[in-house]
């Protein structure tokens, strides 16, 4: 996991070992063809914007900050949240008021209003799964088994 983290991770720098945008060795893949990212609000406190960061058609960060991250297709990233050096899989849906660093979520997961991964390291091993890198591996799964329990 952390290896994967760390090559995601990788592509997001200025000017990553392998350059995904060199003309001159394309990577050929199939892509959906969805809508291009958006980023919705502008208000002094609830600002949709992403820095140093990739951002998949299909996105829409809705009054919240991404910074050092990369956001597969389709992920809705709700009012006031706060996402940084993470690897947000496809089809995520992240609430309001949540906080993700350093961690990997799995795709089609529904991350909670107000929940904090990456935090406070007791709580993630509690409810999550560790690296030894210190990155946080969260599955739908593992959301619904801490909804139960706190």
């Amino acid at each position: 996991m952390d290896a994967y983290y760390d090559a995601n991770m990788e592509l997001v720098r200025v000017s990553p070992e392998l350059n995904i945008y060199d003309e001159q060795w394309p990577i050929w893949t199939y892509q959906e063809q969805l809508p291009p990212a958006k980023f919705v609000f502008d208000d002094e406190d609830r600002r949709g914007s992403a820095l140093d960061s990739m951002v998949s058609g299909g996105c829409i960060i809705s009054g919240s900050r991404v910074a050092n991250s990369l956001l597969f297709s389709n992920v809705r990233v709700h009012d006031y949240s706060s996402i940084d050096r993470s690897v947000i899989l496809p089809r995520v849906r992240v609430g309001e008021r949540c906080t993700i660093r350093n961690a990997i979520i799995d795709s089609g997961s529904l991350v909670p209003d107000n929940m904090h991964i990456g935090v406070d390291p007791v709580a993630d091993a509690a409810r999550f799964f560790v690296t030894e890198g210190g990155v946080v591996l969260v599955t739908s799964a593992m959301l619904r088994a801490a909804g139960r329990t706190g």
